[in-house]
């Protein structure tokens, strides 16, 4: 199980995402410098205990109706080799752990190994915030294939109920900046296509 550290990140997460995300297709704010304020997520556990995994959620609070975005994070000890460079989010300064390479989770081969694992029901969501404890909260409705899964996932968050009968998915909720709460399917599990 991940150890929550109680510390610094110089610059910290939301600094960075701010800086990152309104480079990124999806994008919906108006500025280039939106408000973003962490609403929600868990994480997950790496088995080899050498990448963090968050899957975060944050609102960026700049649009006339705030707007909900997934960030799936992979914090690792050096670089990643084989990826793009805009998988960067950016480096980091941990009290405890030193420098931290932060990647988009979406090009991390263990985030996104793991976010497989959790739609097989082979993983367990753990709490954003707290070490070694379970997050009831985020669900998987649906059977995932076991062989050749793909993930695919929900960047801008809508609140809306699951679908009838839909492929495995990965429900979550979040906090909005005005303590309203909503969920959401923030992955959905797809066969991949054979080449």
């Amino acid at each position: 199980m991940a150890t929550i550290h109680r510390t610094t990140m110089t610059p910290t997460k939301l600094e960075l995402l701010t800086a990152w995300l309104p480079k990124q297709t999806w994008y919906l704010g108006s500025t280039a410098t939106p408000e973003l304020v962490r609403a929600g997520g868990f994480r997950l556990d790496d088995p080899e205990g050498e990448v963090g995994i968050e899957i975060m959620v944050v609102v960026d609070a700049t649009t006339p109706e705030p707007v909900a975005y997934l960030v799936p994070l992979g914090y690792r000890g050096e670089a990643l080799e084989g990826v793009p460079e805009e998988a960067l989010i950016g480096t980091s300064e941990h009290g405890v752990l030193g420098t931290r390479w932060i990647y988009d989770g979406a090009h991390d081969p263990v985030v996104t190994a793991r976010l497989r694992a959790l739609l097989r029901g082979e993983a367990t969501p753990q709490h954003q915030s707290l070490s070694d404890t379970p997050d009831p909260t985020v669900t998987v409705h649906g059977t995932a294939p076991v062989d050749g899964l793909d993930v695919h996932l929900n960047r801008v968050l809508r609140p809306a109920e699951p679908a009838q009968n839909p492929p495995a998915h990965l429900v979550a909720g979040w906090t909005w900046p005005d303590g309203t709460t909503a969920r959401a399917v923030l992955a959905v599990a797809s066969a991949v296509a054979p080449r």
